[in-house]
């Protein structure tokens, strides 16, 4: 019997976006194209950002703090069936941790100046990670159940289900 620990993060700072709730807000960084905010990095945590301005992106990693409670089964955004919450990006997960990949446009001090938000204002951020295609992007990926489906992504917005 595997034993279950409890983990305990601190946010690194705070995401700021022009979405103030989450129903109406694009549900992936390619459907925010252009769309502008900014990452406050905690002041004691500002010198772990030293060498990111090289990065024209970054992966943000952050905690779902608005999301309603965990599910198993969800009907995601794109489909009109449930699927298993692990085949989807549904906020309302086990961990609610959340990741996009965002345009960095510039390094100000503690602040990361971002485009193709797709995150809510206030949401805390618990990581950032550089963008590396060559790491992170899979030639041979399948997209399972969406395919077929993610032409629908530009139209697809946050409705408000998953909302606590």
């Amino acid at each position: 019997m595997a034993m279950r620990e409890e983990i305990v993060y601190k946010p690194i700072g705070v995401i700021r976006s022009p979405f103030h709730e989450p129903k109406g807000t694009p549900i992936q960084p390619t459907a925010a194209r252009e769309v502008k905010g900014r990452v406050e990095v905690f002041p004691e945590y500002a010198e772990g950002l030293a060498d990111l301005e090289g990065f024209s992106h970054v992966i943000l990693i952050y905690h779902f703090h608005l999301s309603g409670p965990a599910r198993l089964r969800v009907r995601p955004y794109m489909d009109d069936r449930e699927h298993g919450i692990f085949a989807t990006r549904a906020p309302a997960r086990p961990n609610p941790i959340g990741i996009s990949v965002v345009r960095l446009l510039g390094i100000e001090g503690n602040v990361l100046h971002i485009a193709n938000v797709d995150i809510v204002d206030g949401t805390f951020l618990l990581d950032i990670k550089p963008y590396v295609p060559q790491f992170d992007a899979a030639a041979d990926a399948r997209i399972g159940w969406l395919e077929g489906r993610i032409g629908h992504l530009l139209e697809a917005k946050d409705d408000g289900r998953f909302t606590s």
